[in-house]
């Protein structure tokens, strides 16, 4: 078994992890809700994987990194940093520096297999992710999830959202890592922290309809439109064209995160990842004291482009769909914080 990490310095009650697969993942999918999490005062880890040694640069002025992993390694390290404390996470593992030393789990790369569809290179880059053990990945992570025993694990679901290998194998370590925590034979001879089963495992989701919406709202917004004017290479998406498999009915989504009050923690987080997002902005939301609305309509809040230059919206909600028919375990419900809602 992994050697324990250290415990955080509060009880972890109430605790939310999330697992990703790349610096800048943990906001793009999950941003409102550990921002929201860590609000409320609950402890947040954040695991990340790899290092998106892989990644596309944006922007001429840090353009030489693209092909060098060790240098891009290292300012996605800070730019995650930065990220992290604009969400208000204090707490962050990287998997490979858990337990045994002498792991590398980096970025495997990508090759798209079509529209809002990723998949393998065909060669894959030295230690990537892939390739690892899946036990060696779901042990290190098992350790993590004994020692901070959050009542709630967040992570992409089976498709890794669109597809990036990474992102599908960060699920599956995931969901091993899952049983292992809870198995008390597992790593009984080497001792070490207790056995830990959480109360709810989520995956990010987003609802069809409302994605499909906030596509029509990005080409009438006004600020969007102004930004598409003073910056070349930024495309809309077709609201009819194919959605990546993150998208799922709406009525088939179990929690709902409010954007709205986290929403300039979000974009600040967003805007941290410069190497990656770009063309980050917040639209005017209602005001509670006011009452304005803003003009954009009701499910957009903001947009941002990757390296694609096409324009992604930010919805008013956050989604989720619970990984388990059974969604919280009965003995255990979770405190969800305010912001944070059950579907019924």
């Amino acid at each position: 078994m992994s050697a324990p990490v250290p415990a955080p310095p509060a009880p972890a009650t109430g605790g939310l992890l999330a697992v990703h697969a790349h610096p800048d993942d943990e906001t793009l999918a999950t941003g409102a809700l550990l921002a929201t999490w860590a609000a409320a005062g609950l402890p947040v880890t954040v695991v990340t994987c790899t290092r998106g040694e892989q990644g596309e640069v944006i922007g001429d002025g840090l353009a030489h990194l693209e092909h060098d992993g060790a240098a891009l390694a290292a300012h996605r390290e800070r730019e995650l940093a930065h990220a992290l404390g604009a969400l208000g996470v204090r707490d962050h593992v990287f998997l490979d520096r858990v337990g045994a030393p002498g792991a590398r789990y980096a970025d495997s790369g990508m090759a798209w297999a079509g529209t809002a569809q990723a998949g393998r290179l065909d060669v894959l880059p030295e230690h990537a992710f892939v390739a690892a053990d899946l036990d060696d990945a779901a042990g290190r992570l098992a350790t993590v999830l004994r020692v901070r025993r959050p009542d709630v694990v967040v992570t992409y679901e089976p498709g890794g959202g669109y597809g990036h290998p990474d992102h599908v194998r960060a699920h599956d370590a995931t969901r091993r890592a899952l049983t292992l925590a809870a198995d008390p034979a597992w790593g009984r001879a080497s001792g070490g922290p207790a056995p830990h089963t959480v109360a709810a495992v989520l995956l990010a989701a987003l609802g069809a309809t409302a994605l499909r919406s906030a596509y029509a709202e990005l080409a009438e917004a006004p600020a969007v439109t102004a930004l598409r004017d003073g910056r070349a290479g930024l495309t809309l998406p077709d609201p009819e064209g194919p959605l990546p498999t993150v998208a799922v009915p709406d009525g088939t989504l179990d929690v709902l995160v409010d954007v709205a009050p986290v929403l300039p923690r979000l974009v600040a987080a967003l805007r941290a990842h410069g190497t990656q997002v770009q063309a980050v902005t917040a639209l005017e939301v209602p005001d509670a004291r006011t009452g304005r609305r803003r003009a954009s309509g009701a499910t957009l809040v903001g947009a941002y482009a990757l390296s694609n230059g096409v324009l992604a919206p930010l919805l008013s909600t956050e989604a989720y769909r619970f990984a388990d028919e059974r969604a919280e375990r009965p003995d255990r419900p979770v405190r969800w914080p305010h912001g944070v809602r059950r579907v019924a």
